[in-house]
């Protein structure tokens, strides 16, 4: 089949841009502040304390490559370490991120990770990296061999999977609405797959999101996903529910991308028509709001979290 339409993902990478994705790390914000101000040591403590917790390790390496100089400080790390494989896959993902804004050719960024992968033969994340560039550009083969790369160092990488439902909800948009679409069944798969305890549970929640998207921006779905029928089928409720019963029961708050998945599902609760139980995530949320999926198809993320927020809380 034929790569995604590019211009489906464009105002979500647009958007994006204006949010923290440290989420709650606070580790992570000083070490990020200390780099762009050149202090790359910081930066270097933070990924030895991260050790090989693969999706903290992931997490923090993405959101520390979007400095606008992490490249060249991680370029001085590696002169000063040769040896280092932090400092590869630093460099790594600041190349991937390069490529994605248009700054430098994706072929040094896909350099840059293959030598990061052989520096670190166990570390999923330079495979990471590659997975972000081909999922934006990239063949079908390749990004599936990718992700296969990924989960061959660890099974259950929470960014790799989210990634892969984005980019396969963007097929077959054209033909509109289809409850037996790929992504459900690869988002319910994964979910099966995973132990009791992952957060990749919420996939599935995920998965709708996503698919409301790629139809909203392609005409075959209001643009207000609380008009729209998407989440209020039998099929989707079912979803829902499966997805909130296992977060009332998950004990591991230490997750550190679990505020993404918090933000799709109180955007369910709220498409769903289901305040009370949107409150209880919207509590538990905070301030951290993502761009997505407050910004599907093409709305203001912040505006639209509030308002839900607002009127969840009894306070609109």
């Amino acid at each position: 089949m034929p790569p995604p339409p590019p211009s489906l993902g464009r105002a979500r990478r647009r958007a994006a841009q204006a949010f923290d994705e440290a989420l709650d790390d606070a580790e992570l914000v000083a070490a990020r502040t200390a780099l762009a101000q050149g202090r790359w040591q910081d930066t270097r403590a933070l990924l030895v304390r991260t050790g090989d917790d693969w999706d903290r390790r992931g997490h923090r390496l993405t959101v520390l490559a979007r400095e606008s100089n992490c490249a060249a400080w991680a370029r001085e790390w590696l002169l000063a370490e040769p040896e280092s494989g932090d400092a590869s896959a630093l460099l790594a993902l600041a190349q991937v991120r390069r490529a994605l804004r248009g700054k430098d050719k994706p072929a040094r960024a896909r350099e840059a990770c293959r030598e990061a992968a052989e520096r670190v033969p166990a570390d999923p994340t330079p495979w990471l990296g590659l997975l972000l560039l081909e999922c934006a550009q990239g063949a079908e083969g390749d990004v599936v061999r990718l992700f296969e790369q990924v989960r061959t160092r660890y099974a259950d990488h929470h960014h790799a999977h989210h990634l892969v439902v984005a980019w396969l909800a963007e097929r077959r948009v054209q033909a509109g609405p289809d409850p037996l679409h790929e992504v459900y069944d690869f988002a319910n798969w994964a979910a099966e797959q995973a132990p009791a305890d992952s957060p990749l549970a919420i996939l599935p929640v995920v998965a709708h999101a996503e698919r409301y998207r790629t139809l909203a921006v392609a005409g075959h779905e209001p643009p207000d996903p609380v008009a729209s029928g998407h989440w209020v089928g039998r099929r989707a409720r079912q979803v829902m529910k499966v997805a909130f019963d296992w977060w009332l029961e998950w004990e591991h708050e230490g997750h550190p991308r679990r505020l993404v998945d918090l933000n799709f599902l109180a955007h369910a609760k709220v498409c769903e028509g289901r305040g009370a139980e949107a409150a209880a995530l919207f509590h538990r949320i905070g301030d951290h709001v993502t761009d997505a999926p407050w910004s599907y198809p093409d709305r203001d993320a912040r505006t639209a979290f509030r308002t839900a927020r607002a009127a969840a809380l009894g306070t609109a």
